[in-house]
């Protein structure tokens, strides 16, 4: 019989041992996709003020001999554990980072990854870089899904990102520093005390949801180098046991089997989302559907009398405000991507500026929604979206799989446009070009640092 301990035993075994000739090339490709993406929604964040004060705190108490490890999108270098920090809080920064992992992995596991490389004792290939990011993503899922799932997790009111985000950064930071797997295994161990994160920012919108991604980066690479220099963690750390992380996190629904189900051949990178939209994943389905309705029929936000949105209360819960006060809030708003999607006619970056959210027009779009919670819908069922014209008309549509999804996916060429519009904010367009063809050719890459002399230097002239 299996138990917790051997559990840990099998993903720190999994994360020493994998190289990129046990992936399928269709984890590979995706791979390579979640790592661009991730890139790119970092560098559009760097100048976010979420990362500025955190760039401001770090600069001022964290000063670094040596060249440092570069904070992506500007000049500046810090050490691993502090730009593991600010490129997480960046890559989270503008709720643009990919989605259905830990839950938000990219902005945790990518961070993390390349700040090991930096610390790392000998040159690091694009290929064990790729390998160290799949691992990560992995690793942080299951042990998600040991917490029951998402929802169960996130409705006890445990942000994920930050609870079961330290497991998959560190992870990916042992697999980089060539750990062997019983240090393995105390990096991960170690990685279930360094973990936090609560819902509470869902109220006012509050900077700390940033925060969850760069400290569970942090926490995955301190784990990391702390089980490299010999410090040990609890061998029992998913047993059932009093301080347990299971039985601590989820009392009432953990399934520890989740853990090592189909570990090895069954890619949990595979079922993450990237997002075409500025906003909360659990919007997009909306934005799809509204959207639908108006292209289908010509219409136009004046053509719009009322959009009616049934949804399941955990969405309602999550998503449920009209705050646009603060740009995280509006973000976690399903009403206000719908009337950003009327009203500007897409729900991306640009429709989220505080000049559009204070803007009249959607303001007036935004009164005609309303949402209704169905007792009967699960968590996992999308709403579903009618649209009322001015001449009495109602087109309803309920969009399954969102763009993004894994079974809706954005494909290579709108993931490199996603990337270039990002990048362009922050780098020279030889600059944007320089590191998507890197990212192309990943595993051909002998030394990881190029990548990262190519993040490390803002300069747009």
């Amino acid at each position: 019989m299996t138990t917790a301990t051997d559990s840990l035993a099998a993903l720190a075994h999994l994360t020493a041992t994998t190289r990129i000739g046990d992936l399928p090339e269709a984890v590979i490709g995706k791979a390579r996709h979640h790592l661009l993406d991730t890139l790119g929604a970092a560098l559009a964040g760097a100048d976010s003020t979420e990362t500025t004060a955190v760039l401001r705190m770090l600069t001022t108490t964290e000063p670094t001999a040596g060249p440092g490890t570069p904070v992506w999108g500007t000049g500046l270098a810090l050490s691993p554990r502090g730009a593991a920090l600010a490129n997480g809080v960046s890559a989270h920064a503008l709720e643009l980072d990919d989605t259905g992992g830990c839950d938000h992995s990219g902005a945790v596991v990518v961070p993390a990854a390349l700040a090991a490389v930096s610390a790392a004792p000998a040159p690091v290939s694009g290929a064990d870089l790729l390998t160290a990011v799949v691992v990560g993503y992995d690793i942080a899922r299951r042990v998600l899904e040991a917490c029951g799932g998402y929802w169960p997790h996130n409705e006890a009111g445990w942000h994920s990102t930050g609870t079961c985000g330290p497991f998959g950064a560190a992870a990916a930071a042992a697999a980089i520093l060539r750990l062997d797997a019983d240090r393995t295994m105390h990096a991960l161990a170690l990685a279930g005390s360094l973990s936090a994160g609560i819902w509470a920012f869902v109220h006012d919108g509050a900077m700390s949801k940033r925060l969850h991604a760069g400290r569970a980066a942090e926490a995955g690479v301190t784990a990391a180098l702390l089980a490299a220099h010999g410090v040990t963690g609890p061998a029992q750390i998913f047993d059932d046991v009093w301080g347990g992380f299971l039985r601590t996190f989820a009392p009432a629904g953990a399934e520890p089997a989740a853990l090592t189900a189909g570990l090895g051949r069954e890619w949990r990178i595979s079922r993450c989302s990237l997002k075409p939209y500025a906003s909360c994943r659990s919007t997009h389905s909306s934005v799809d559907a509204v959207g639908a309705v108006l292209d289908r029929h010509g219409l136009s936000a004046d053509d719009v009398a009322g959009i009616h949105v049934r949804l399941n209360r955990a969405v309602h819960d999550m998503c449920g405000g009209t705050d646009v006060t603060t740009l995280a809030a509006a973000q976690l708003s399903l009403a206000y991507a719908v009337a950003a999607r009327i009203a500007f006619g897409g729900a991306g970056l640009d429709a989220y500026d505080e000049e559009k959210r204070h803007s009249p027009r959607v303001r007036s779009v935004l009164e005609r929604i309303v949402l209704e919670v169905d007792p009967a819908m699960d968590s996992d069922t999308e709403p579903v979206v009618t649209v009322v014209t001015r001449t009495g008309a109602r087109h309803e549509q309920h969009v399954a799989d969102p763009l993004g999804s894994p079974t809706n996916p954005l494909d290579g060429p709108a993931v490199r446009a996603k990337f270039d519009g990002l990048a362009a904010r922050v780098l020279p367009p030889n600059r944007v070009r320089a590191v998507a063809d890197t990212v192309q050719r990943i595993e051909s890459l002998a030394d990881a640092t190029t990548l990262m002399s190519l993040l490390g230097r803002q300069n747009r002239r």
